[in-house]
């Protein structure tokens, strides 16, 4: 139950409370000129009957115990790093808004000790990060799926080879593909021979649900991230990806507005139907003890196998961390772990004082 909810007998499930408070309660622009539904006004009413002041933030206990609640989930376990900042930022906000309109003196989050976590640092688990066979057998793991899954493979593979976020794959648009180059046809190989391409990024799409977006649709454009509007960024990617984009645009060619990933109604591609897809191929290729690890659980962990492949390969991070849209600092805290620390060096050196024969 919400910290701000005051015990009762009769209170409504918590699951309830936080579906009317967070779909209608929150949402005053949705429910403008709509009727609420009967079994959710009564949820409502009984949260503004049961709801504290915020004057309540002056106990000590009250306090804390919001923080803790904004900064774990629904079981109970932290939340990243990264997203615990945010949601406590949004919670530091929202009381100093109570502080400008006079119904606290002061914001009392700013005396309560608290860390992301012990080390105080992001990053990656390795563990979820699959390496280039893994990616590239899920990703043709993909292209075999049943209907959504050849327009899928190529989506996939922009996450993977180009290091794209979910929202800014969905957003790419024929304009952002002017130097994709034409395949080759080589006569010895008997095939297209592709070059490398680039992506000119200028947007992305984050999935926000239509109850919260100025359009009613699921997705509303907005500046790439931590960019300005009008801020763009030049990702470039190699042959692999130029070739799953050109069997793509073969198959299905662009949507009338220019998009190149779209549903099989038309449109942008629906978030359930890129996160079933993605599930199912992992059941599809993984075995069952792969499964039940964190390996390649979300599509994002593709984004993360980019990155920190290049890092590994040696690659300048000033230059990965450009293409991926990080600032240096941010990239080297999340993905040090895969920083090329000359590993294989050091095991020689190491086999080398003990006494192992060098391998032939």
């Amino acid at each position: 139950m919400p910290v701000f909810m005051q015990e009762a007998k009769n209170r409504p499930d918590a699951k309830v409370v936080r579906s009317a408070l967070r779909q209608w309660g929150y949402n005053m622009e949705y429910r403008t000129g709509r009727e609420i539904p009967a079994d959710v006004e009564k949820v409502l009413a009984w949260c503004r009957r049961k709801t504290v002041t915020v004057k309540a933030v002056t106990d000590p206990d009250v306090l804390r115990a919001l923080q803790r609640a904004v900064t774990r989930r629904l079981d109970g376990k932290r939340f990243a790093p990264s997203v615990a900042r945010k949601t406590r930022a949004v919670l530091f906000n929202a009381l100093d808004y109570a502080v400008e309109l006079g119904l606290i003196e002061a914001n009392p989050l700013s005396s309560v000790k608290w860390s992301a976590m012990p080390s105080g640092k992001r990053k990656v688990n390795k563990r979820a990060v699959p390496n280039p066979v893994q990616a590239r057998t899920l990703l043709a793991g993909v292209g075999s799926l049943s209907r959504s899954g050849p327009r899928l493979e190529a989506f996939f593979g922009a996450m993977y080879y180009a290091g794209l976020r979910p929202e800014e794959a969905v957003a790419l648009n024929k304009r952002n593909l002017a130097l994709l180059p034409e395949p080759e046809w080589d006569d010895e190989r008997g095939e297209h021979v592709y070059d490398w391409g680039e992506f000119h990024l200028d947007s992305a799409e984050p999935h926000a649900g239509g109850r919260w977006t100025d359009s009613g649709k699921p997705r509303d454009e907005r500046p790439l991230k931590s960019r300005g509007a009008g801020e763009g960024r030049t990702v470039s990617f190699p042959p692999d990806l130029t070739r799953l984009l050109w069997r793509r645009i073969r198959l299905f060619g662009y949507a009338p507005d220019g998009r190149l990933f779209q549903g099989e109604q038309g449109g942008e591609v629906p978030m359930i139907t890129y996160t079933r897809a993605w599930r199912s191929v992992r059941k599809l290729i993984l075995s069952e003890e792969s499964q039940a690890t964190p390996l390649a659980s979300r599509p994002y962990d593709l984004r993360h196998a980019a990155v920190s492949t290049q890092l590994a390969a040696g690659v300048d991070p000033a230059a990965v961390a450009e293409r991926a849209g990080h600032s240096v600092a941010v990239l080297l805290e999340i993905y040090a772990a895969f920083l090329d620390k000359g590993e294989a060096a050091n095991r020689a050196r190491i086999e080398k004082i003990l006494g192992h024969k060098p391998k032939t």
